[in-house]
């Protein structure tokens, strides 16, 4: 009996309780991901440390925690409640509108024909070098805010639209200001390395970021000022080469950053091989990725981070989910949120990723849950409803947790809670009236 001890959060009586996993999996591969964990009838507790304490069927559940007080207790009788979503790449921090470009991409005009013509990350970075720390703050509390009320409880969010020293510190700190001031997680990526600068070479661009950002970066960071989780390379033909790529995600590791970059997006550049060998915990794009290096990724147990949001934007071929899963990749999912890609919600993510990817539901859940927690390091503590882990849970006004996914666009009117550590951040009152689904 758990006795008159105080808890923060008891949802009670669920229609379906999704665990995603049941056993401290780390991820979710092959038919692990096929398979997820799941009780009807179900309720789980969150204790005041915002941690979760008890999942299980509610009659076992009601009669432990008979005698112990709650701050609040939430009726979810023919509901579903699931893990708060994982958006495992992002780049939530700029300046400026990139709507026009939009256009130019329907008329036929490529990402490389637009970004070689001064637009693309060129006209952000533009943008960005001349806003204020506190007007990117704005903006991106705005957008974390959005993306939570869609679902999402961590958030990567990448630096990468400076290009300077002076800017991406810019954005490193609004990152920082923005994980102390919102109640979404996030795992902050920097992301220098995102274009070559204007007037500098490849070579050069590298020399920068190796000789200067990178000592100031650790410099910060061991100072506490900014805490950074990740670092990216735009591994790209015209971009960042293999070598160049290679020399700043070594320099990253040595600092102790994870490696989780861009990497076989629109040309094959063997960023999968190379991402193995080094050790780094996630891959992003992966459309040109070849079969030798979707091998190498499993064995590496380094996860791909599927964006399919940007491959049907641009209209490039979908990465080769199937094939993946199949050669036991960790597949994760990211909305690759951006001005190119302006998607701020997983559910339709996921809806994209079981359409054009040929993804489950199954997969498609554990892609956006646990394996982008593990694409993030986080899996420890994200991505699944079990005893010990953070208590960040949504609850749904569906009987039948697969209309998350089944209605494209619906989850405005679908997610009736967003909880993070056990707290109610967001309440959507439309959902107490409308009919069932």
């Amino acid at each position: 009996m758990a006795g008159r001890q105080r808890h923060r959060l008891l949802l009670e009586n669920a229609e379906q309780l999704v665990l995603v996993c049941g056993r401290r999996e780390p991820y979710l591969r092959r038919d692990g991901a096929t398979r997820l964990a799941l009780l009807r009838a179900a309720s789980v507790v969150v204790g005041l440390d915002g941690c979760i304490k008890a999942v299980g069927q509610a009659d076992v559940i009601r009669n432990e925690f008979s005698e112990a007080t709650f701050e609040r207790i939430i009726d979810c009788s023919g509901k579903c409640v699931l893990p708060g979503l994982v958006d495992a790449h992002t780049h939530p921090v700029w300046a400026g509108d990139r709507v026009h470009e939009f256009a130019m991409k329907l008329a036929g005009a490529s990402y490389m024909e637009i970004h070689q013509a001064g637009g693309g990350i060129h006209f952000t970075v533009e943008h960005t070098r001349k806003a204020t720390e506190d007007e990117l703050l704005a903006g991106l509390q705005q957008r974390l805010g959005r993306m939570l009320r869609a679902g999402s409880t961590l958030v990567e969010c990448k630096s990468g639209y400076g290009l300077d020293l002076d800017t991406e510190l810019k954005m490193l700190r609004a990152i920082e200001r923005a994980r102390k001031s919102v109640a979404i997680g996030i795992s902050s990526t920097y992301c220098g390395a995102h274009a070559v600068p204007k007037g500098k070479t490849a070579t050069e661009a590298t020399d920068d970021i190796i000789n200067n950002h990178l000592p100031k970066l650790k410099e910060l960071k061991l100072s506490g000022e900014i805490h950074v989780n990740n670092i990216d390379v735009f591994c790209e033909k015209g971009v960042f080469d293999l070598e160049s790529t290679r020399r700043i995600l070594q320099a990253g590791k040595a600092m102790g950053l994870q490696i989780n970059f861009h990497g076989d997006e629109l040309h094959p550049m063997k960023s999968a091989e190379l991402g193995a060998e080094l050790g780094a915990r996630a891959i992003s794009h992966l459309e040109e990725v070849s079969d030798e290096g979707i091998v190498a990724m499993a064995r590496a147990k380094c996860a791909a981070v599927l964006l399919p949001t940007t491959a049907y934007m641009l209209r490039l071929k979908q990465p080769q989910a199937r094939k993946m899963l199949e050669e036991g990749v960790i597949v994760a999912l990211g909305s690759d949120f951006n001005p190119n890609a302006y998607c701020f919600s997983m559910p339709m993510v996921m809806h994209l990723a079981c359409v054009n990817m040929k993804m489950s539901m199954n997969e498609a859940l554990a892609a956006a849950t646990i394996n982008a927690a593990y694409a993030l390091g986080k899996s420890d503590t994200h991505g699944s409803l079990e005893v010990g882990k953070q208590g960040d849970l949504l609850i749904i006004n569906s009987s039948r947790w697969e209309h998350l996914i089944y209605q494209f666009g619906g989850h405005e009117a679908l997610i009736n809670y967003v909880i993070v550590k056990g707290k109610v951040i967001y309440e959507n009152e439309r959902c107490e009236t409308m009919s069932s689904y």
